[in-house]
């Protein structure tokens, strides 16, 4: 007699996920955050009579993350949960990687001393504490974006896609393909989020342009590391908290963000674009 178990067919599911794993995934961040950013656009542009409260919207934060989870999960099981949780805590690395994920602080501190020579009065550095839709968090908000947008996004965008994008390409060529998807998921955003509502979509050229230069140096961040998801997460954060206050000192703001543009055209001629860093490039 003939033993069905042997015979039945595979779950034609996870079989699918496996053999497109990343459509699955920027697929499943976008409905993750988008069921966030959705409500609160259509609640910011009068849409919908019925208010949500807009501090959700760091809930969005752990679309990549949850996606990233759930994908790894189905398709790598308990094995690669462990892997992705090794890589997001993994600290012990070269101490310059520490030092390049704090680089943001280092930038502002450097642009106010400028200003500071230039202007004769110093930047109120307690702006950095205050946060859309939140009270003023002072230096608590370093810690929020680490826990929210460094975590959250880069558990997914350097933990899961770029890895798997890496494979088969370069390191340049993989970011830019990530980039691409990252400015999709930051359009809802444009319609509620104030730091970018009051500019409008006029600025997306250049917005992403700061993109696919964030998307160059958080992979020279992680390759370089050796796939440290915390080290992306950190320059993440930093990043965020000296650009995203909605009241800080936008000469700062512009001199941050314009070096991190040179700094990934520094990154491509002297990396080249095989890898983006010292180290091979971190494939999965």
């Amino acid at each position: 007699m003939t033993n069905l178990s042997q015979v039945a067919p595979r779950p034609a599911r996870p079989a699918l996920l496996a053999r497109h794993p990343l459509v699955a995934y920027f697929a499943l961040a976008y409905a993750l955050s988008w069921s966030v950013e959705i409500p609160l656009a259509a609640s910011a542009q009068g849409w919908m009579r019925w208010r949500v409260p807009f501090a959700v919207h760091y809930l969005a934060a752990y679309g990549p993350l949850l996606a990233a989870v759930i994908m790894t999960w189905l398709t790598e099981g308990a094995s690669g949960l462990k892997d992705l949780g090794a890589r997001l805590v993994r600290w012990r690395v070269r101490p310059v990687w520490w030092v390049a994920g704090l680089s943001p602080l280092i930038l502002y501190a450097t642009s106010a001393v400028t200003l500071r020579i230039l202007r004769g009065t110093w930047t109120d550095i307690g702006l950095l504490g205050q946060v859309n839709f939140l009270p003023d968090l002072g230096l608590g908000a370093l810690f929020l974006w680490l826990l929210t947008y460094g975590i959250g996004e880069e558990t997914g965008w350097r933990g899961f896609a770029l890895p798997r994008l890496q494979r088969g390409r370069s390191a340049l060529s993989a970011s830019l393909v990530l980039a691409g998807f990252w400015i999709i998921w930051h359009l809802p955003a444009f319609l509620y989020l104030p730091t970018y509502a009051r500019l409008g979509f006029a600025v997306l050229p250049w917005f992403a342009l700061g993109i696919v230069s964030g998307a160059v140096v958080f992979t020279w961040l992680y390759n370089g590391s050796r796939g440290s998801i915390l080290i992306a997460a950190l320059g993440h954060a930093t990043l965020n908290f000296v650009t995203g206050s909605p009241v800080g000192d936008q000469t700062i703001t512009a001199v941050v963000s314009t070096a991190v543009t040179v700094w990934a055209v520094v990154v491509i001629l002297v990396w080249k674009p095989a890898t983006l860093s010292p180290a091979e490039k971190q494939v999965h």
